[in-house]
């Protein structure tokens, strides 16, 4: 029997209640790591019992990757899987709903070539583009949820065994997803009318700006015209109520690409396609970032900045207190699905539409007129901290305090 079977059991079940909302007759594509295998097999129990068709679902292995990083021709890492991106996107387009399992190596490629691993994310991204697309409109009803893949769990856990780190992981995964309790399902409910109830503050006050103070941090972020805060649960086009993220604390909106200035300090390390970015430091000027640095992973930080034209621009920007449950845990997880939803933090790259008035019907041109960002990537990194305050900036000028020490005023 499978030693953590009452985990998978009740992830699975909120992952496919919860996560997903799906609708009966819809079919589902997983994307996992193939350590995931159990989870994965649990989520499509789920997904058949609910009136799913199919599920189909895609491994990927991080031995196989780094096998090409050590291996392939210079040539290879201009390539990506178009084909399979553009599968996936015409899946989604004919209503299936998308899940993904978190959770892989974040050292994988520490040691690695950064111009090749820049060269390949480059590529990936440019294939994944029309899934993203799909994804930031909120076509489709997805979720994300995290599986403890050993080497994941010894980086957050490296002073034990593997079985104890991946226990330890579990443990911690089952308490930031608001699993141990008798009801999750209903646990989730309750939570996700607390954000909605904070989502509708913030939309009523309809801020022309956040200012983030502390210390290495003086950053004013504008916010696009039209914008709109969301968070929790959320109705996609086809009608379907998700949480996109299993677990999630944030509230969040889109940026005005070319108003945002000043300085920014990360608070936390960020685990990108298998490297690590530490102590990452970053200058705005008219909305892009003019100058950046990092303690560790700096190439790689370049690299992504050259992506493209909007990689230099924010896409996102939410608000999380110090106290969420997973902040409290003072576990870093090297994993953003997590370590997002410890701290306050900014996305470089995409912005989501569903954060624009109206934006499902707008054009891209109609959504960059109202300061959405356009890119092919979409990277958060977490800004927030006990020592960061927030004001919100209303139209008129007037600094109203948001967040003290990290906390909701």
């Amino acid at each position: 029997m499978e030693p953590f079977a009452d985990y998978l059991d009740k992830l699975a079940k909120v992952a496919v209640q919860v996560g997903l909302g799906l609708k009966a007759g819809q079919e589902v594509v997983i994307t996992a790591p193939i350590e995931a295998v159990p989870l994965a097999r649990k989520i499509a129990e789920y997904a058949y019992r609910a009136g799913s068709p199919l599920v189909t679902v895609l491994y990927d292995d991080d031995a196989a990757t780094l096998l090409r990083f050590q291996h392939a021709p210079e040539s290879a890492f201009e390539h990506a899987p178009k084909w399979l991106f553009e599968g996936m996107a015409a899946a989604f387009r004919s209503g299936a709903a998308r899940l993904h399992i978190a959770g892989s190596d974040p050292n994988l490629l520490r040691g690695q070539n950064p111009e090749r691993v820049a060269r390949a994310n480059r590529a990936r991204s440019m294939a994944y583009r029309p899934v993203l697309e799909l994804i930031t409109s909120f076509e489709v009803n997805w979720t994300i949820v995290a599986y403890p893949h050993p080497a994941w769990a010894q980086t957050v856990f490296p002073n034990l065994e593997q079985q104890q780190a991946v226990q330890k992981l579990w443990d911690a995964i089952i308490k930031a997803s608001r699993l141990d309790t008798p009801d999750p399902v209903a646990t989730w409910q309750a939570h996700n009318r607390q954000l909605s109830e904070r989502v509708a503050y913030l939309n009523h006050k309809r801020y022309s700006a956040l200012h983030f103070k502390g210390p290495g941090t003086d950053l004013l972020v504008g916010l696009a015209d039209d914008h709109v805060w969301a968070g929790g649960a959320g109705q996609a086009k086809n009608g379907a109520v998700c949480n996109p993220n299993i677990p999630t604390e944030e509230v969040f909106t889109a940026p005005h690409k070319d108003r945002v200035e000043g300085y920014v300090r990360s608070t936390k390390p960020l685990s990108y396609q298998g490297s690590l970015l530490e102590d990452i430091e970053v200058r705005f000027e008219k909305g892009r970032v003019v100058e950046a640095k990092a303690k560790t992973g700096a190439d790689v930080l370049h690299k992504v900045l050259q992506t493209d034209e909007g990689a230099r621009s924010l896409g996102e920007v939410a608000l999380v207190p110090h106290s969420s449950p997973i902040a409290q845990t003072g576990i870093l997880f090297y994993n953003t699905l997590f370590d997002e939803n410890a701290a306050s933090h900014i996305a470089l790259g995409q912005a989501y539409s569903e954060c624009i008035r109206g934006g499902s019907q707008l054009s891209p041109e109609e959504l960059a007129a109202k300061g959405a960002n356009s890119s092919l990537i979409h990277i958060d990194w977490m800004i927030g901290s006990s020592q960061i305050d927030v004001d919100g900036i209303s139209p008129s000028g007037q600094a109203e305090p948001l967040m003290r020490g990290g906390e909701w005023v």
